[in-house]
């Protein structure tokens, strides 16, 4: 077969081959160092085979592979591209194939059809337990997080299921427990009603920073170039800014350094740290929006970078944890940061209830979680079901929306290697939901969702047409695109007439 090969296309092909054997290597080695330590934590898991696959993706993306990655697509050779759930099934295919073309007796022997597919069924297989069994006409759950007004509205229910509702979302940061046990009653009978049936996720509260008190005129917003002082002592009638608030962590403000990054309400505002003196801090406004933004307690408060040493379980999490532990399928971990918050958690857990526990969906909030989060996948994985939530509004806030843009791709990557499934959270059609009609971004926004298992979207008075919309949406992508994949699916838009 070489010899139908020039010299210059023997040595490209050669190079490629040995580069290839050289990038194996590599990941076998360098992905050991994980696995030494992993495996043994895994001892009764069946998740073994899924976190061998994770470390050599780990491995793999350590190096720049983009000049290979030419190299191999002037060949017309699968590239590496799409590798996440089968790393090395994806390498040794490659390599086999350029293996047969060089007529190389040390070339690996190609994998079978089951090799290469064998992470999309790991990853379909842990979606289906945790998730619950897929829709018939998509893969992608859609997950809804229920109004106040939902506890015990049946029809309302109803409608949400036969609209396309696979996932109930219940935030404990809102409502009472008697609302919580409200809505999963109404549940039970409207899922008796229609035949269609919802799975449970309770997302704890988290220690999630809040403005605790404020003092600021009535009907004033804050405006880009307004300040606002940031104090831990009671509200000074005296004091000379109009906008005053007392964080909800005690001591936060003598942590805070001169030109440190503060934002207000989820992201809508930020500023920086323009003065300090021991009894508060001075932040100015340099991004608010054009009518400016309503200073109030319970308002969200983010401080980027800042280690807050804060437990990830509060009093409140604890109490509901009564409930969450009893009644969801899922339990949501609002604001984890490293292993040992997981641990903390499953510790909870095994005080409540013997085993097999509920899920646990890791919110992806913070820097600090990204960083963790294969350690925190494996240490989940270890003693029930996970997945992981890319909660793109605090990430956002956390690593700014230019690094958000490509680490929600990078997210996705990281949990298809790991063979957990996804939930694409934050806004998604959020005007729709809330106001009736759809933007264009949203909807581009909400087919970008669909390379997730799960797309969740937030309360609005619109959420059963946004369901319906969204049903749609997914459906359409569903025969062009799988994960990373492109399908192919015909395309009808262009055809001849006759």
């Amino acid at each position: 077969m070489t010899n139908q090969l020039s010299p210059g296309e023997i040595d490209e092909a050669r190079a490629l081959y040995e580069e290839l054997l050289a990038l194996r290597s590599f990941v076998m080695q360098d992905c050991q160092r994980r696995l030494d330590q992993w495996l043994s934590r895994l001892a009764q898991s069946d998740y073994k085979t899924s976190a061998v696959n994770l470390a050599q993706y780990l491995a793999l993306r350590q190096r720049d592979l983009r000049q290979l990655q030419h190299g191999l697509i002037s060949w017309g050779l699968s590239s590496l591209g799409r590798s996440e759930g089968r790393v090395l099934a994806n390498i040794d295919a490659v390599t086999a194939t350029l293996g047969a073309l060089l007529q190389r007796e040390d070339a690996p022997a190609r994998p079978r059809g089951e090799e290469m597919f064998s992470g999309e069924h790991h990853l379909n297989r842990h979606t289906d337990t945790l998730f619950g069994p897929r829709h018939a006409r998509r893969r992608t759950r859609i997950m809804c997080t229920m109004p106040t007004e939902a506890s015990g509205d049946v029809k309302l229910l109803q409608r949400l299921l036969e609209a396309g509702m696979d996932l109930v979302r219940i935030n404990c940061a809102h409502d009472q427990p008697d609302v919580w046990l409200g809505i999963i009653e109404a549940l039970h009978e409207a899922e008796a009603r229609c035949g269609h049936s919802a799975r449970i996720v309770m997302d704890l509260a988290g220690p999630k920073l809040r403005l605790e008190e404020v003092q600021a005129p009535p009907a004033l917003r804050a405006l880009r170039g307004d300040a606002i002082w940031l104090t831990d002592e009671p509200m000074d009638q005296t004091c000379p800014h109009r906008f005053q608030a007392r964080p909800s962590l005690p001591g936060l403000v003598n942590h805070l350094q001169m030109g440190a990054a503060v934002w207000f309400d989820d992201g809508k505002a930020g500023g920086h740290v323009e003065e300090k003196q021991a009894q508060g801090a001075l932040v100015r406004l340099t991004t608010a929006p054009p009518k400016g933004f309503r200073v109030a307690a319970h308002k969200g408060l983010n401080v980027p970078g800042l280690e807050l040493g804060l437990d990830p379980l509060t009093q409140k999490d604890l109490a509901d944890l009564d409930i969450v532990a009893r009644h969801a399928h899922v339990v949501g971990f609002s604001f984890v940061q490293t292993p040992q918050d997981v641990q903390r958690l499953q510790q909870e857990l095994a005080a409540r209830l013997p085993k097999p526990w509920p899920g646990l969906m890791l919110k992806v909030e913070t820097a600090s979680a990204v960083s963790h989060l294969p350690e925190m996948i494996i240490t989940a994985a270890a003693q029930q079901d996970v997945a992981v939530m890319i909660a793109r509004g605090d990430l956002a806030v956390e690593l700014g929306f230019q690094r958000l843009s490509e680490m929600q791709e990078e997210l996705l990557w990281l949990a298809e290697a790991a063979h957990v499934p996804v939930v694409w959270a934050t806004a998604v059609l959020d005007r729709l939901v809330r106001r009736g009609a759809p933007s264009r971004a949203e909807v581009t926004d909400a087919a970008m969702g669909q390379r997730s298992e799960c797309v969740m979207l937030n309360k609005g008075p619109y959420l059963v047409e946004a369901v319906a919309i969204l049903d749609d949406v997914l459906c359409r992508l569903e025969g062009h695109q799988g994960k990373k994949t492109p399908w192919l699916r015909a395309l009808h838009a262009w055809a001849i007439p006759g």
